[in-house]
């Protein structure tokens, strides 16, 4: 059949279900089709099944073990193994086996593989999808170089709890923000052909709603309408599958009772069926046996069947498909389409990736095996310091405090300014603390000048045993927190003495990178230890005061704000970060960062998320005695608002112009503003375009992002920004999952950030 001919039929026959949207299904690949066909004829049950199993060196699996399963084609493909000799080790082995089935392999590469970018709330303040897309083709262009077909990124969870320690991994609060990144992330990580070394296929994850989990408590459970999840928490996923990412890997929490591992609806009826996906749908670490805990299953036997006709396609730490699928066939519980079915998917992705015509594809020869795995020249450093630099977000800078003056005497202090382990923020692969750039060492490098820069620690991260306890267990990962034996008085002395001798104070305060990481939920916002209480004490010597945050998560720092005479967040920056820290503070490069998700007053605020729905009684800020929705003990609205961002230099923005009032399906508007650069010195800064709809069939929030662009101007510069409105930004589900715009009246904002925005209205006919 041509693939013309094809396009039609499958517009004819196909059905999207409720709340689908469609788009061209592409013509099959009948050269892959006959092949993978062929190859399943001849495979056995217990081939079939291992082609199912993903799994790693541990004491579940021993190395030797899995060695054997190589060789008997009972093993799909290997993660969290790296570096091409140890990896060519096992594809020997596989290609002994009967059929010469290759494995794949995989690995976590959030942000960077052996060069460490900003975690994924930096990435994302870039606000510049370029950036991201570079990030993702170095990732790529490393991991494939040590041998590995597949990384478990990106990172897509919408997350509004900042409780949630996995929030760092992804792309902040908004949907709009998310699905933007997500495509960028997957086209740069698969490039344009997977089957090419130096591309490696996407896992996108956690299918779905991680990021929901009740009170930001890893693993918890998810309960939530179908319209709030089409609308805000579902749209990250499907860019990643219209941008054709090769795998996704399930989240581990129920999903309105049901554990997505066994989620017949969200893995066939939805991914497979609405949105058309053909690849992989991996479970995340030993999530089948989980289904047991779950309380879905009773055992073994009950979760491998249930994963597998729920249509997971591998079984990540695999036990329960080796030992429970060959007796579930044999009964009838399962048949041999549900594993046949996983079995094609597998073999598939390992095609597309290239593999059956060179197993040795991103492996190589051992005559090119680097010498030094760690070689300075195999690291990305100019291009990870310029992405980092664009990441740092300056939220504070009374009296201009910044830039700094590279004459001046310098205090730096606090428990994580000579950290180089933390600057490498969680999930680093394999990236090197050694080869990192800590804030003291990128201030030292700017200042030149060893007589001119002061240290003391001044606080330990947390002192509370409980904490240090979780991170410092045995096996924790990532590594341990560092402990000062002295008291937290004779710190506190010390930096105080140190800063009494300084022109200015930096102060580098946060989280230890193992406190915004997977399992580490926080009942508190507040800095952890005595790190408040240093930020004070360095208050009272009079001199101006720089908080640099590092931290994964938003964080309550009102009392600190006003504290500081400037704030500057630089998340978890990367190999380079000190480097990229250092050319903010000292004004080499003018911040342009902004935020992607809110910083709420305190953790009674929590969810504080921008686009809220409206209330029967809104916030009036002319009337705060009014009966309203808000905490009457707190300031209204988040204390960094999303999208915020300083510079070194000050914008003025137009009022909106229009093209037309009103919209006619089909056609666009047009909305623009002008801004100008009023201050003395270049910079960038991000234009944000927000929609509302002011009176729909379902209540709707009360600003949604619908477009941005950053834009670079020198001093005194203006230039038009224009955005395109059509009907389908103007689009939503309603009750009954319909997809459509409502005629009425909207408004329309711009503005720098989310919360200080020009206005206008047109009207949808």
């Amino acid at each position: 059949m041509r693939k013309a001919a094809w396009l039609i039929l499958v517009t004819l026959l196909s059905s999207d279900g409720i709340g689908a949207q469609s788009w061209p299904e592409s013509a099959p690949d009948y050269a892959k089709l006959h092949f993978i066909d062929k190859l399943m004829r001849q495979m056995t049950v217990e081939e079939k099944i291992g082609q199912l199993r993903l799994n790693c060196i541990g004491a579940q699996s021993p190395r030797e073990q899995l060695l054997e399963e190589a060789g008997a084609s009972t093993l799909g493909g290997i993660f969290y193994a790296v570096g091409r000799s140890e990896l060519r080790e096992f594809q020997d082995a596989a290609l002994r086996s009967r059929l010469k089935i290759p494995l794949f392999f995989a690995y976590d590469v959030i942000h960077g593989h052996r060069t460490l970018f900003p975690i994924g709330l930096g990435l994302a303040s870039t606000w510049d999808t370029d950036a991201i897309a570079l990030s993702g083709r170095i990732a790529a262009k490393e991991a494939s170089a040590d041998g590995l077909d597949m990384v478990f990124s990106p990172m897509v969870d919408i997350a509004r709890d900042p409780r949630w320690g996995r929030a760092s991994e992804g792309w902040g609060e908004d949907t709009h923000l998310s699905a933007r990144y997500t495509e960028s992330m997957v086209n740069a990580l698969q490039g344009a052909t997977l089957d090419a070394a130096g591309n490696v296929m996407a896992s996108a994850k956690h299918f779905a709603l991680y990021g929901a989990a009740e009170g930001g408590r890893d693993y918890n459970s998810v309960d939530m309408s179908l319209p709030r999840m089409y609308q805000d928490y579902l749209p990250p996923y499907r860019a990643a599958v219209k941008a054709g990412v090769g795998a996704m890997m399930l989240t581990y929490v129920a999903i309105n009772g049901i554990p997505a591992t066994s989620n017949i609806w969200l893995i066939r009826d939805l991914l497979r069926q609405q949105w058309r996906f053909k690849g992989l749908v991996i479970t995340d670490f030993n999530a089948v046996a989980e289904l047991v805990s779950h309380g879905v299953a009773r055992d073994g036997r009950e979760a491998a069947m249930l994963a597998i006709k729920a249509g997971v396609s591998m079984s990540m730490s695999d036990t329960y498909f080796r030992d429970e699928l060959p007796g579930l066939l044999q009964s009838g519980a399962v048949s041999q389409k549900d594993i046949d079915d996983a079995v094609r998917e597998v073999l598939g992705a390992k095609y597309d990736l290239g593999l059956f015509a060179d197993p040795y594809l991103r492996i190589g020869t051992a005559k090119d095996d680097p010498a030094d795995i760690n070689a300075e020249h195999r690291l990305h450093r100019a291009q990870v310091r310029d992405v980092a630099r664009k990441s740092l977000v300056l939220l504070k800078n009374d009296r201009a405090v910044l830039p700094l003056d590279k004459t001046a005497v310098v205090a730096v202090v606090g428990p994580l300014a000579k950290s180089r382990v933390d600057i490498l923020g969680n999930w680093s692969s394999i990236g090197s603390s050694a080869q990192a750039i800590s804030v003291y060492d990128g201030i030292a490098h700017a200042l030149d000048a060893p007589n001119r820069l002061l240290y003391a620690r001044g606080a330990d991260v947390t002192g509370d045993p409980l904490v240090l306890d979780y991170l410092n267990a045995p096996g924790a990962n990532p590594a341990d927190v560092e402990v000062d034996p002295r008291s937290p008085t004779r710190m506190l002395q010390e930096a105080m003495d140190v800063a009494r001798q300084a022109d200015v104070v930096v102060v580098v305060v946060g989280e230890s990178r193992g406190m915004s990481y997977e399992g580490a939920s926080r009942a508190s916002l507040a800095l952890p230890g005595y790190q408040t209480q240093l930020i004070s004490a360095l208050k009272s010597t009079g001199k101006p005061l720089v908080l640099v945050l590092m931290n994964g998560r938003p964080l309550s720092i009102g009392v600190e704000h006003q504290l500081a005479d400037a704030v500057l967040e630089t998340w978890y920056s990367g190999t380079e970060g000190g480097n990229a820290i250092a050319d903010v503070l000292f004004g080499d490069y003018n911040p342009s960062g902004k935020l992607p998700i809110s910083f709420p007053r305190s953790v009674g605020q929590v969810p504080t998320y921008y686009s809220h729905l409206n209330t029967s009684r809104p916030y009036q800020a002319d009337a705060p005695r009014a009966v309203t929705s808000r905490y009457f003990d707190e300031a209204y609205g988040p204390l960094y608002p999303f999208g915020f961002g300083l510079s070194y230099t000050n914008f003025s923005v137009s009022d909106i112009t229009l093209t037309r009032q009103s919209l006619k399906r089909g056609e666009a508007l047009g909305a623009s503003v002008v801004v100008k650069n009023i201050g003395q010195r270049a910079g960038g800064t991000v234009v944000q375009l927000y929609i509302h709809d002011i009176s729909a069939s379902i209540s709707r929030p009360v600003k949604e992002l619908k477009g941005f662009q950053k834009i670079m101007l020198q001093a005194g510069e203006e230039q038009v920004v224009h955005f395109n409105l059509s009907e389908e930004d103007l689009k939503f589900y309603n009750a009954q999952l319909e997809y459509a715009a409502e005629p009425g009246e909207f408004s329309v904002m711009i503005g720098l950030d989310s919360r200080e925005v020009k206005q206008r209205r047109f009207e949808l006919l």
